[in-house]
């Protein structure tokens, strides 16, 4: 299903319209969302707490299902500068499905900048939670550690 309009936010029935946020909000900022991946947890679970820290650069997911935490992308190299928060929809749900994307530089296959998007799996409501400047060599193995 597309993405509906319930006011000024935007709902979605699956991870997969994650996506379509993304590329929405890119467009808004400029930096045109290019290549996607999905979290999902090494036990299989795909819905996690967010702990986020979009001025440092940095984001945690833990597994609702097993508690396994998991530093995504090359939040490690920023972890020591960053204050987390932990994340929360409007509707009060702390549970996310989370999509990130990238954006590149022309011609190139690094990262210029990251966008996170989660999907609040309780009311549907899909954003960007977070987007910062992301200077990665190689947008493979960094989506590789969504």
């Amino acid at each position: 299903m597309a993405l509906q309009n319930r006011g000024k936010w935007r709902y979605g029935d699956s991870q997969a319209d994650i996506r379509g946020e993304i590329l929405r909000y890119s467009r808004g900022v400029k930096y045109l969302a290019h290549h996607y991946a999905e979290a999902v947890c090494k036990c299989g679970g795909k819905v996690f707490w967010l702990l986020l820290d979009d001025t440092q650069g940095a984001a945690v997911r833990l597994c609702v299902a097993c508690e396994d935490e998991h530093l995504i992308g090359d939040s490690d190299e920023f972890m020591a500068e960053a204050e987390l928060e932990e994340c929360a929809c409007p509707c009060g749900g702390e549970e996310f499905e989370i999509t990130v994307a990238v954006s590149l530089y022309d011609d190139s296959e690094d990262v210029k900048w990251l966008y996170l998007g989660c999907r609040c799996p309780t009311c549907g409501l899909t954003a960007v939670y977070g987007d910062w400047k992301n200077e990665y060599i190689g947008y493979r193995e960094l989506l590789a550690r969504v």
